[in-house]
């Protein structure tokens, strides 16, 4: 028993990094020509990610070899650059922990009154990019699962505007272990997600050290993933700004869809719309984060394509410890 505990000990902290850590990461693919630069605009990144749409799901897996190659660590300068590269779209790579996934386009609205700035102020609207994902290799109903929803904001409602303003992403994981959750849209997905340990992950040991190992160099705190980028967006005095310490979403009930895998059962089809509500908190009450329902994200059309896995890029902020969070303890 004392020899698990220690394992735990031990596992935990390298699983939050790798898993929620790198989301994005990546190990690039060499491509014959690089692509040329895409308009920071909705609609353009929009046409890169649907122009390689796939009628067969992939089923891609991670593998300690796209770590090292030739005695190289090749992850290193991939965890740079999710941190210090800003692009919507870059040339082919092969995402480290969040393989295979489903994009969406639709709409960021917020409704209520808040005490946070930027887009998370009452009546901000904008136009947002997707990606829902699983950890590791599993997509399938039965297998241990990890959900990842990774977003990117467009500060307007016109796709065609090209923004003089980065685009802002946000991280959210349901349990950085993963669960037999049978649906997607049965679990709520937050950036300070519960840590499991299970057999999935645990036979992953190798894997899971090299990148936490390399991600530990370049940032910290890699177990809740900040989101003052959403709530500086469009301000002025940016010192001011107060910022949710916590983020939540989960489908609104009512939108439950049987399928094996979880990319059919997030499949829009034509006239439909799949719903998201967004909390935030910043206090715990009685050792339970106090959550407030603010808003939602609508997502109006789907696509599982070699662009949404392999192309479509979201920064990392990197960790801020100056953040006023609005409560007693800020």
């Amino acid at each position: 028993m004392d020899v698990i505990l220690n394992m735990e000990k031990l596992y935990k902290p390298l699983l939050i990094i790798m898993l929620f850590g790198v989301s994005g990461c990546s190990t690039t693919v060499p491509v014959q020509k690089p692509p040329e630069p895409i308009k920071n605009q909705f609609q353009a990144v929009w046409n890169e990610i649907t122009r390689d749409a796939l009628n067969q799901l992939p089923q891609d897996t991670i593998s300690f070899n796209k770590l090292v190659q030739g005695g190289k660590n090749i992850i290193l300068g991939s965890s740079r650059r999710t941190l210090n590269e800003r692009a919507n779209v870059l040339k082919s790579f092969d995402k480290l922990a969040h393989p295979n996934g489903i994009c969406f386009k639709g709409t960021w609205n917020i409704h209520a009154d808040t005490k946070y700035g930027g887009y998370f102020k009452k009546d901000s609207k904008a136009l947002i990019l997707v990606r829902a994902s699983t950890a590791m290799s599993n997509t399938k109903q039965g297998e241990i699962r990890s959900f990842g929803f990774a977003g990117k904001i467009f500060p307007t409602m016109n796709p065609n505007q090209i923004l003089q303003e980065n685009t802002v992403n946000f991280f959210l994981i349901d349990d950085l272990g993963g669960t037999r959750a049978r649906h997607y849209t049965d679990v709520a997905l937050t950036n300070e997600p519960t840590v499991s340990i299970n057999s999935e992950v645990l036979k992953s040991f190798l894997y899971v050290l090299k990148v936490a190992r390399t991600f530990s160099q370049v940032d910290k705190n890699p177990g809740i993933r900040q989101v003052y980028e959403i709530s500086e967006l469009g301000e002025t005095n940016k010192s001011d700004v107060i910022t949710p310490q916590w983020m939540k979403v989960e489908a609104k009930k009512g939108q439950t869809v049987e399928a094996k895998d979880f990319r059919n059962e997030l499949k829009i089809t034509k006239n439909e719309k799949l719903f998201f509500s967004i909390s935030v908190a910043s206090e715990k009450i009685n050792n339970k984060k106090a959550w407030k329902n603010i808003g939602e994200i609508a997502l109006d059309t789907s696509v599982v394509s070699s662009s949404c896995d392999h192309r479509l890029h979201f920064h990392h902020p990197k960790w801020r410890s100056n953040l006023k969070h609005g409560n007693p303890h800020t």
